[in-house]
């Protein structure tokens, strides 16, 4: 039965597990990153309102980290389930900086969790300091071995083939850790986990605010989470940038489908708005910038840039026959969403920065409805955007080199995956649940309040936190 095909139903399984991890995983790496921005002003200044800031966005942290621990455990798993061929031709490779993200990256961070979780009333308060900092920079650095593998996928390096055992196999570490498309995804990724957070930040201050409550402790939160959101959103597109240019260099394809752009051209404009034959062969119509997309991939406006019909021909005498092209539509609006609704959280910084400057505060409900409901944007645009990374890629799962219908397992049926899909997309639909009645019921109840407390063996104060979440 062709609904049970053992290649679609794998593909969409992994797209389940894949996306509804990668929800977790930039609020994590964005909120470790402005916890610790918190504790270090509340460091510094010994003002209250920090440590409440400090402690209530680092209970948010916590239930996004544990749930990101649980469904990332569950991703691991699908590479021996469903793409043990994909295991076996690229396991030597992608496992090594998966091995040094669980076994360094992963393991400093929990471990540094720990400390900071159970060390409030242990550490002297400079190194409790630097075990949130320790735990953040884990996480980055996390982030980057697992980029770093994934970037294998898009621009193999480092590798050579065994024709023996038919398999890539690894002969330099240093190439695959230094890929010039994870160098390229690194600042990317990380400037959009902290847009992700900030806007979670302005949600959430905004939503007290509005309601007359936590004030004090609310506006510095709204006003850092506001700047973040803006200057990440502005160096998110100076990232952009570099990292079209390690994609046009790597993927050219990827990038003719981003565009909709079927004759290789000089001088080729941005397209806007697009619509294709249903074969997708070529435009019908569109509405376009002159030069731009030509200045987006050489930087200069009257650069070539290759189409897919073109690349087409170039990858049959080059791979045999096939269909090289990417599911265009999906490429190309995957790409004009993650770009525009980054726009969009940068505007509705901007606009709350102007809002709310000079200590005042609108009264228009309607600037206040949108700062609250403006939090999924960055978080839609990259997820939108590892949408456009993997699917313009197809119909390779490693580019050049093994097509994502070789990566399949062999013994599974399609009926073994159905039953998997439907068993992890139940258990995820829990995990949804809790993670949101969780964080909603954290983050409405806002900061706990202070109370100040004799320190042992002197007359000096110190503030304890009362009803925290952990």
């Amino acid at each position: 039965m062709e609904w049970l095909d053992p290649l679609a139903l794998a593909r969409w399984q992994f797209g389940l597990t894949t996306v509804y991890h990668f929800l977790f995983v930039p609020i994590t790496i964005g909120m470790a990153l402005v916890v610790a921005i918190f504790q270090t002003a509340w460091y510094r200044t010994d003002k209250t309102q920090y440590l409440q800031l400090t402690r209530f966005f680092g209970g948010l942290f916590l239930i996004n980290f544990a749930m990101g621990v649980v469904t990332g455990i569950v991703q691991e798993f699908q590479f021996g389930m469903n793409w043990s061929d994909y295991s076996r031709f690229v396991g030597d490779i992608f496992g090594a900086p998966l091995a040094f993200e669980g076994l360094l990256a992963f393991f400093f961070e929990a471990t540094f969790i720990g400390l900071w979780i159970f060390g409030w009333d242990k550490l002297p308060r400079g190194l409790h300091l630097a075990t949130i900092w320790c735990a953040s920079m884990g996480a980055i650095l996390s982030a980057y071995f697992i980029l770093a593998a994934n970037a294998f996928m898009q621009n193999p390096v480092g590798y050579a083939m065994n024709p023996e055992k038919g398999r890539a196999e690894l002969v330099d570490i240093v190439a695959v850790l230094f890929n010039p498309i994870a160098l390229a995804q690194f600042p990317h990724t990380i400037l959009g986990s902290i847009m992700v957070a900030t806007a979670i930040i302005v949600s959430v201050a905004a939503w007290h605010i509005s309601r007359g409550q936590h004030f004090e402790t609310m506006r510095p939160a709204l006003r850092l989470g506001l700047w973040g959101l803006l200057a990440s959103g502005v160096l998110m597109f100076i990232s952009g940038d570099s990292l079209g240019l390690a994609m046009v260099q790597a993927q050219p394809m990827k990038m003719a489908a981003a565009e909709s752009l079927y004759s290789t051209t000089a001088g080729a404009s941005f397209s806007i708005f697009s619509i294709g034959t249903p074969d997708g062969s070529s435009e019908i119509w569109s509405v376009r910038v002159p030069g731009l997309l030509s200045f987006l991939s050489t930087h200069t406006f009257n650069g070539t840039v290759e189409g897919i019909n073109d690349l087409q021909v170039a990858y049959v005498k080059a791979y045999g026959p096939g269909d090289y092209s990417p599911i265009t539509w999906v490429t190309y609006w995957a790409f004009r969403w993650m770009i525009g609704l980054g726009a969009v959280a940068a505007i509705v910084a901007t606009a709350g920065l102007f809002f709310t400057r000079g200590h005042r505060l609108p009264k228009n409900k309607w600037i206040w409805k949108i700062a609250i409901w403006s939090w999924p944007l960055p978080l839609i645009a990259m997820s939108v955007g590892w949408i456009f990374t993997e699917m313009g890629r197809q119909p390779w799962i490693v580019f050049g080199l093994l097509k994502t219908e070789a990566g399949v397992s062999p013994g599974v049926s399609g009926l073994d995956v159905l039953i998997s899909l439907i068993a992890f997309t139940l258990v995820y639909g829990i995990l949804a649940v809790v993670e949101v009645k969780l964080f909603l019921k954290t983050a409405q109840a806002g900061p706990a309040p202070i109370e100040m407390t004799k320190v042992d063996g002197s007359d000096d104060e110190q503030p304890v936190l009362v009803g925290t979440v952990y």
